[in-house]
């Protein structure tokens, strides 16, 4: 093949994705003096990487397949807007051997390996095969061709339970299961098989050895056309919840030198064996003994930061200067590690329900500046619209320092002055993960937080002295700023108030039952607070500041307060955490909501893949009803109690929105 049409230099780039890694890729190809088109769907009109690129071109309605999968689309919009390349990004069409054949027939260069390379190690049923054959460790495992379940049946049996069903095209831990034992076999390939048609449109699986206790090791390799193959160290991503990854880092803190230099001359043969040409991953799964190798993934990874900052490579400008056809930059033993980093992932989820996902308009978005060594890569503003359709990312906070320790200190501090509101996100949840005891000592495997998860998802903490005054000076900081906006208004010029001392009642709820009354004293331009618990009033300041702040000063200790007020719903960060108070309507009249209880509905549009129960069943409490794909996930509706399954109200193929009645249930007789 004439490698002039594989690598040639270009001028314009199409990104084909959105999201961060769109965002991403648009920040690395403008600073080396190239032009940009974005792609988007009907749902991303306004999205971030769409402001950001010099072009975006709509490919089609919100669903992936009707846009972001629609390769004929993506090949349009590239021969539209002149674009001589195109960077997939990850996710997607980034492991589509069709795509990237696709862009060749066009003419186009596409930043990532050849089909060829990309079919051979794409599947991990095949790369497993091809690393047999060269001499790389595997996990005992079946990765042949044949699919009935028969044959995965005996597999299993053969391997020995538990083992892990995994879909051989699959990523990001989808149609992905563990299973524990010979009955649950049956439903976890269905499901697994279901989830990976959905995402990938391939549905095949393997069934390998579940490693107990395992550790994930992964190892960044890039490979340029002139034979130069270089591995930049390994990461560790062994926190991980239903086999996606949460947090990640580099290097692994559980490989000592003689192990480091072992794996990562593993993945260089591993890659060698396809003479691999762009970036990619090798991923290994350890038992704290040996490393097994278990799939490579041939594309840029979410947690390519953090090799990033402890190589001070630039990894998507690397894979551009490759696709230019240009030799690596660097040789083998010119990349040196330097310190310690560490990445987590912001989602849009709710991790006290279950992590169910989160749609909605981002009200508020605020991040700390990037600076001494902290990086934010993301993909959402204020204004934004998180809608049902995609990955439910929202960006990445990473950090670097030259220890371990310092990294995990510098990152919790960037989560904790990462606000976002209007949607529900993980952040308090990584926050409490990033500062458990284990993970600091590195006494971890990839089941820890499924173990952990009920310390990890706790609520925050009744709100104290401090978060009851920051309330009620909120509350007063808005009505100021309102009011000094009326030309008329006394309230104009800060800290008026009326002659002589008066008195105004507040209450504050977290949670059902939980009302907590503050007076407060005011005039003279003086502000005391009176709390049920404390016999002596508290003396209390504020000044705000831009952003969205304020100092406050309680008996002369000054702290500094983040507030958002959305009509009663306050949401304060103070150093003792997070807290959502809701600020009870003075002139009463409030209401609470309740859906009735016998009615099962959608908790976020989706779509119903799988009816797990019949009308006219008895059901346990708990028992799966039906199982919904939101946010390319699986989500199973359960029974809330014990009942007699009265009415199904769907049928699997519907596309139902956020609370929809989907099934009925008749209460147990008591």
């Amino acid at each position: 093949m004439d490698r002039s049409k594989l690598y040639r230099r270009f001028r314009t780039l199409l990104i084909a994705n959105r999201g961060e890694i769109a965002c991403r890729v648009i920040r690395s190809a403008r600073a080396m003096g190239l032009r940009t088109v974005a792609v988007y769907s009907e749902a991303d009109r306004d999205a971030m990487h769409v402001a950001m690129a010099d072009e975006a071109v709509l490919l089609g309605p919100a669903r992936a397949r009707d846009s972001y999968l629609n390769i004929e689309r993506v090949i349009e919009a590239a021969r539209k807007t002149g674009a001589e390349a195109v960077h997939p990004g990850y996710g997607f069409l980034s492991e589509n051997a069709e795509f990237a054949q696709a862009c060749l027939d066009a003419g186009l260069v596409f930043v990532g390996p050849t089909a060829a390379m990309m079919t051979a190690m794409g599947s991990k049923s095949g790369s497993k095969q091809l690393m047999e054959k060269a001499g790389v460790p595997l996990v005992p495992g079946y990765h042949g061709e044949v699919q009935d379940e028969a044959i995965l049946a005996e597999a299993a049996d053969k391997i020995g339970f538990p083992v892990l069903v995994k879909a051989s095209a699959g990523g990001g831990g989808r149609g992905m299961r563990v299973v524990k034992s010979a009955g649950e076999l049956s439903a976890a390939i269905v499901s697994a098989k279901r989830e990976a048609k959905a995402a990938f449109g391939d549905d095949r699986m393997l069934i390998e050895k579940f490693v107990q206790n395992p550790r994930h090791i992964e190892v960044q390799i890039i490979g340029d056309s002139h034979g130069n193959l270089l591995s930049l160290f390994e990461r560790e991503c062994t926190l991980q919840r239903r086999h996606q990854k949460v947090i990640e880092e580099a290097p692994s803190p559980t490989l000592n030198a003689t192990q480091r230099d072992a794996v990562c001359a593993a993945a260089r043969k591993a890659a060698g064996a396809v003479n691999y040409v762009g970036a990619g991953t090798i991923e290994f799964v350890s038992d704290g003994k040996e490393v097994f190798f278990i799939e490579m993934n041939t594309r840029l990874q979410v947690e390519h930061p953090v090799t990033e900052l402890i190589t001070g490579i630039d990894l998507v400008e690397w894979q551009l200067r490759v696709a230019f056809g240009e030799k690596l930059p660097l040789k083998q033993d010119e990349i040196k590690l330097n310190g310690h980093a560490i990445e987590a992932r912001v989602y849009a989820e709710n991790p006290q329900k279950n992590f169910m996902p989160s749609v909605g308009r981002i009200k508020t978005w605020r991040t700390p500046d990037a600076v001494d060594g902290l990086r934010i890569d993301a993909g959402y503003r204020s204004g934004d619209a998180v809608s049902p359709y995609y990955d439910a990312m929202l960006a990445k906070v990473i950090a670097w320092a030259p220890t371990r320790e310092a990294a995990i200190e510098r990152l919790n501090r960037g989560l904790e002055e990462t606000d976002v509101r209007g949607i529900t996100t993980n952040i308090p949840f990584l926050s409490a993960l990033v500062t458990h005891r284990d993970v600091r000592a590195n006494t971890i495997d990839t089941g820890f937080i499924e173990r952990e998860l009920k310390g990890l998802t706790e609520t925050s903490p009744p709100p104290g002295e401090l978060e009851l005054c920051a309330a009620v000076a909120a509350v007063i900081v808005q009505e100021q700023q309102a009011a000094r906006n009326e030309a008329h208004s006394p309230w104009r010029t800060y800290g008026w108030q009326p002659v002589g001392l008066r008195t105004r009642v507040f209450q504050f709820r977290q949670g059902p039952g939980t009302e907590q009354k503050v007076t407060l004293h005011y005039g003279d331009g003086r502000f005391t607070v009176s709390l049920a618990d404390r016999a002596a009033p508290i003396a209390l300041s504020m000044m705000p500041y831009a952003g969205g702040g304020f100092d406050i000063t309680i008996d002369g200790v000054k702290s500094n307060v983040v507030a958002v007020i959305e009509n009663h719903e306050l949401y304060l960060r103070t150093r003792n955490g997070r807290f959502d108070l809701h600020w009870v309507d003075p002139f009463g009249g409030e209401t609470e909501e309740h859906v009735g209880e016998d009615k099962i509905v959608a908790p976020l549009p989706g779509t119903v893949v799988a009816l797990l129960a019949e009308e006219g069943a008895t059901l346990e409490k708990g028992a799966a009803i039906l199982t919904l794909e939101v946010m390319k996930m699986e989500q199973t509706l359960r029974a809330p109690y014990a009942g007699v399954l009265k009415k199904i109200k769907c049928k699997v193929g519907d596309i139902v929105g956020e609370g929809v009645e989907l099934a009925e249930i008749e209460p147990a007789a008591a």
